[in-house]
C-alpha cells in the first residue's frame, strides 16, 4: 500500500494552460493578480486603451498602474500556447477614466531642449543648422568631410556674424 502521507495535495489539482495569466480573458482576475483582466485584440472594451492609444489623444495614464492586457493576436489562435508576458505583442491597458492630459512644457524646457538639438544639429565647422541630426562618427556634415554637396533646403543658413566696427 502507498504511502499518501507524502504525496503533494496539489498534484491532482489541474495544470493552467497560462501559468502566467492566472485568468481567463474578460474575467477578474484573483487575488494574487494585480491586473483586472486579458483581452484579445479587438474584445477590448471603450475605456481602456494602449499608451499608443493614450498618446494619440494626448493624455497619459497619470501615473496610475495598467489594469489589462492586450494580448497578441496569435494568443487568440494558439490557446493551448502560453504567451509569455514579457511578449512583444502584449500590451498594457489604462483606463481611461483616469487619464491626465499630458503636461506642457514651460518655454525654459522648451529653449533648453532646442538649445541640445541645436548642438546635434549644428555643424561645427560651417555652423549650419541642419534639420536632422549629424553624424556622431563623422563630426560634421557631409560637405565639409569630404566635399559632397548637400541639399540647400535640408539646412538653415548660420546667422550673420556681428560686425565689430563702431558705426
Amino acid at each position: 500500500m502507498p504511502d499518501t502521507s507524502r504525496t503533494n495535495p496539489r498534484a491532482s489539482q489541474p495544470q493552467n494552460p497560462h501559468p502566467t495569466s492566472g485568468f481567463l480573458a474578460g474575467e477578474p482576475s484573483d487575488s494574487t493578480n494585480p491586473l483586472v483582466s486579458e483581452f484579445d485584440r479587438g474584445a477590448c472594451p471603450d475605456h481602456l486603451a494602449t499608451r499608443r492609444q493614450l498618446r494619440d489623444r494626448s493624455v497619459s495614464p497619470g501615473g496610475h498602474d495598467p489594469v489589462g492586457i492586450l494580448r497578441y493576436a496569435r494568443c487568440r489562435y494558439t490557446p493551448q500556447w502560453s504567451c509569455p508576458p514579457t511578449h512583444r505583442g502584449r500590451a498594457y491597458l489604462y483606463n481611461l477614466r483616469l487619464a491626465r492630459p499630458k503636461r506642457v512644457p514651460t518655454l525654459a524646457q522648451e529653449w533648453a531642449l532646442d538649445r541640445a538639438m541645436a548642438a546635434r544639429q549644428t555643424c561645427p565647422i560651417c555652423k549650419r543648422r541642419f534639420f536632422t541630426c549629424l553624424s556622431i562618427k563623422l563630426g560634421c556634415c557631409l560637405e565639409c568631410h569630404d566635399g559632397t554637396p548637400v541639399d540647400p533646403a535640408s539646412y538653415t543658413a548660420p546667422a550673420s556674424p556681428a560686425h565689430s566696427l563702431a558705426a
